[in-house]
């Protein structure tokens, strides 16, 4: 790191476990590219001591901290101001300590998948047409409140379990939006996808170390865009299968490395960007780490 002081700004990452978080790496290489006196950690903290960790940052010097499994909902209730797009997901994911001590509560999840579509595809409206969206857990819930807040005309959500989309669907519509989410059966049909214009997977399906994604994009018309929040690995068998399909796609690492944009400008003052240079520095990681997994078990 470059400048570390005394007077450094602390910001740094909670979760249990908290090791195989990217974001110490994003932090930390826009740290660097600015030049700036600052540190970001990572913090394991077990969800028994969340409350007092989370009450400790303005006594340590804490600007901020972003939060991770299994944090994110249960944060909200250890908040002093909570911003809208927290409260209608449902979950924090980022901190940032006020002037006055107290904790503000933020969800930057929404912002990185818009972003992350929005420069890869600049040309993508959400307006255009229908979007599918697989899952119900944060992730979706995220999605779901970006593309509704885009201008989508209608969100069809698919999950496993009925009754977490159910809760999803009920939390979300509010008055602005009760019809325009509407539940579709798991697993998705050709029908299901008619007139579609996006498929976002938001499940660990697909994800290393997770069973596969099993879906058929029978019906998808071939304008649709393809994404997936999953970024490991960063060609899922989702976004390869639609490749193959003639549909522009959208890896998930896009929208890490965006969703931590607003965090750092409100912690360390400045705006970041996310270049291809920081990418393959994530990606570097990521590769590192799937080497020595494969040493290990050879």
């Amino acid at each position: 790191m470059i400048g570390v002081s005394g007077a450094a700004r602390l910001a740094g990452i909670m979760g249990w476990p908290v090791k195989h978080s990217r974001s110490p790496r994003l932090h930390g290489a826009w740290l660097k590219n600015y030049g700036i006196d600052g540190v970001y950690v990572p913090l394991p903290v077990a969800p028994e001591n969340l409350g007092a960790a989370l009450k400790a940052l303005p006594i340590l010097g804490f600007a901020g901290v972003n939060l991770t499994v299994p944090h994110k909902e249960t944060a909200l209730r250890f908040m002093d101001e909570i911003t809208s797009a927290a409260r209608r997901i449902g979950a924090v994911n980022t901190v940032t300590v006020l002037p006055s001590g107290k904790l503000r509560g933020d969800n930057t999840d929404c912002f990185g998948f818009i972003a992350n579509l929005e420069t890869s595809l600049p040309a993508w409206r959400a307006a255009v047409g229908p979007a599918v969206v697989l899952g119900a857990g944060g992730a979706a819930r995220a999605v779901i409140a970006g593309l509704l807040d885009q201008g989508c005309p209608e969100v069809r959500l698919a999950n496993r379990s009925q009754a977490r989309a159910e809760a999803v669907a009920r939390d979300l519509s509010g008055p602005d939006f009760s019809d325009k989410i509407r539940l579709i059966p798991w697993p998705i049909e050709a029908a299901d996808l008619k007139d579609a214009s996006l498929l976002v997977n938001t499940t660990s399906l697909g994800m290393m170390g997770q069973p596969s994604l099993e879906v058929s994009l029978q019906g998808l018309p071939t304008r649709a865009v393809v994404t997936d929040v999953v970024y490991a690995p960063l060609q899922t068998d989702l976004l390869v299968q639609a490749k193959k399909r003639g549909h522009q796609t959208v890896d998930g690492l896009g929208m890490l490395l965006h969703q931590g944009r607003p965090a750092f400008a409100a912690w360390f003052g400045k705006e970041p960007e996310v270049t291809p240079e920081l990418r393959q520095i994530v990606l570097g990681e990521i590769a590192a780490e799937k080497q020595a997994r494969s040493e290990k078990q050879a």
